[in-house]
This record gives C-alpha cells, structure tokens and sequence, in this order.
C-alpha cells in the first residue's frame, strides 16, 4: 500500500480491489461495492456518500434478526424518492481489507419496517453520516482499488 501523508504517516491501513461496477441496462448507475461484514454477517454493501446511516436490506435485518424492539429509536428517511420508515441501531461494521487490516466501525443502521419487504433486493448502503464519516477513503478508478483508514487513531 503506496498510500502517505507528507510526514510519512500511513494515509490509509486497507484496501479492496474489483470494487467498482460500471452501469448495465437493468442497473443505469455505476456502484462502489464493497465487501464488508456487519456483525459477522459476510454482505456487501454500496458506497452512498450522499446518503444517511447504513441503510440494511431486508434480508440482512433479517438475516440479524434486528427488530423495532432492541432499536434507538424510529426514524423515517427518503430513500429512492420513496419515505421508508425503520428503526436505528448500532451496529458492528467491518470493512474487509484484501491487502492490509480489515476496520472495524460503530455505525448507526438503519433497518426498514416490514412494509419495505417488496423492494428488489440491493447491497446494503454505506452512508456518509453516522457510516463512513469516520473513515478515510479513497479510490483510484485506474487501479480500481478502495483504499480505507480510520480519520483518527481512536477510531
């Protein structure tokens, strides 16, 4: 990993590569899709830098048997121009390094209500706030690598 700042310091501790998917007819948008674990769970999940929280698939709520009652609380989000309503919970996040040292991360998840069951079935997203605001990231589309590190030594 080639990766410092000026004083010599590691700008990032791991990395992914074949991370980028590039639009098909039946996806138009390209996608950052990473390999993570979310409490164990092996998932993948998109990178979203516009977006909130880590928002859980369906199937990964209930693959983690989250539920409304062990959550922080309710909150409603729009998401693909749609209102979902769900409940937040703090989850662990890994991020899955190939070269380098897998992070692990508290983030904030977000998981829809039953009513968000009929969706077509997507990665999970890995929002800026309360998700990827505490890492640092890079990507360099000529590599096609995702590079990732904490912000700060506590992290």
């Amino acid at each position: 990993m080639s990766l410092f700042f000026a004083d010599g310091s590691s700008f990032v501790t791991g990395s992914q590569s074949h991370v980028f998917y590039a639009p098909t007819p039946a996806e138009p948008k390209a996608r950052l899709v990473l390999r993570v674990a979310l409490e164990g769970l092996l998932t993948q999940a998109m990178v979203d830098t516009g977006g909130l929280y880590l928002f859980c698939m369906p199937s990964v709520v209930r693959a983690l048997n989250l539920n409304a009652a062990q959550a922080l609380g309710a909150q409603t989000i729009l998401f693909r121009d749609e209102r979902v309503r769900g409940a937040l919970h703090r989850l662990t996040l890994t991020l899955l390094a190939e070269d380098g040292e897998d992070m692990q991360l508290d983030v904030t998840a977000f998981a829809p209500d039953a009513s968000y069951e009929g969706v077509p079935e997507l990665p999970s997203i890995l929002g800026l706030y309360g998700c990827l605001e505490r890492v640092r990231f890079a990507f360099d589309p000529v590599t096609d690598t995702f590079y990732f590190g904490p912000t700060s030594p506590t992290v």
